[in-house]
C-alpha cells in the first residue's frame, strides 16, 4: 500500500505526496481553481520537479483512466475500492461455483447477504445493475458492492 501524506496550501489548495511501493515519490498540488500540478522527486535529494499540469476535467479523465473505469486489464481477476464502510469488488466467477447458472434472484443475492451485484462483464459484453432473472455463467466477472461482511457472505454463497 501506498504511503500519502496530505497537508493545506494556504491560499492555493491541498499538496498530497504519495510514496509507491515500487518506492516512486510524487507530488500532486491541487489548486483552488481546480488546476493539478502533478511533481516527481529524482533519485535522493528531496527536489521535486513538475511533470505535467491539467486541467480540472483532464484530471477527471486520467483519474478514469488510471482507476480502472474504462478498460479493466485482463490480469486483475478481483479488485477492491474502499470508500468508507462501502467496498466494489470484482469477482470471477469459476466453472465449479454453488452460484453459477443460477439467477441472482434464485441465489437470493441481496436478501441473504445484504451485498448487490452493480455489474456483470463477460468478454465484451456488461450488463450494468443486473435485475434478478440474470443468471450467472462460468467466466462472468460480477462488480460487487456492500460492507466488508456483506460481500464475503456473497463470495461464500458463489463459491
Amino acid at each position: 500500500m501506498s504511503i500519502v501524506r496530505e497537508s493545506d496550501l494556504i491560499g492555493i489548495g491541498k499538496k498530497y505526496q504519495i510514496e509507491t511501493e515500487a518506492g516512486d515519490n510524487m507530488v500532486v498540488v491541487i489548486h483552488d481553481d481546480g488546476k493539478r500540478e502533478l511533481y516527481r522527486s529524482e533519485g535522493d535529494d528531496s527536489e521535486t520537479h513538475c511533470v505535467m499540469t491539467l486541467s480540472d476535467e483532464e484530471s477527471r479523465q486520467v483519474a478514469g483512466i488510471i482507476g480502472g473505469l474504462s478498460y479493466k486489464p485482463k490480469a486483475l481477476e478481483t479488485m477492491e475500492v474502499a470508500l468508507d464502510d462501502l467496498r466494489i469488488e470484482w469477482y470471477k466467477v469459476g466453472v465449479s461455483s454453488d452460484g453459477v447458472d443460477k439467477s441472482i434472484g434464485e441465489l437470493g443475492v441481496r436478501q441473504r447477504t445484504g451485498a448487490s451485484i452493480i455489474a456483470a462483464i463477460k468478454e465484451e459484453d456488461t450488463i450494468i445493475n443486473p435485475g434478478p432473472d440474470y443468471v450467472i455463467t462460468p467466466g462472468t466477472t460480477l462488480v460487487v458492492a456492500g460492507k466488508k461482511t456483506n460481500i464475503k457472505q456473497l463470495k461464500e454463497i458463489l463459491i
